[in-house]
């Protein structure tokens, strides 16, 4: 299972984590950046190694099993960002990515 960012990432975007990756599963980095709330773990990509979830200086992340009932939604939330457009992302969730 992947690890997901959740809300407490949201205006923060430390990206500790995006340096520490040991498969560069976290987007979006620096350069990539075109205004995102927060970051994302790629589902497909993470090896679950959990060196970002150490990292993170508001504990945004957690293993997928772990994730707080309160925060479940940041799962698809995170599975979303990479696999919808930013239009459909906003039509679904009422945000920007």
């Amino acid at each position: 299972m992947a690890r997901v960012i959740t809300e407490a990432c949201i205006g923060t975007k430390d990206r500790s984590c995006v340096s520490v990756c040991p498969v560069d599963c976290i987007h979006p980095t620096e350069s990539e950046d075109k205004g995102e709330m927060h970051l994302y773990i790629d589902p497909d990509v993470c090896i679950d190694c959990g060196a970002c979830e150490s990292v993170c200086p508001v504990s945004a992340i957690y293993p997928e099993e772990d994730v707080p009932e309160n925060l479940k939604k940041y799962i698809e939330i995170n599975k979303d960002y990479y696999k919808l457009s930013p239009e459909e992302f906003e039509a679904k969730w009422g945000r920007k990515p």
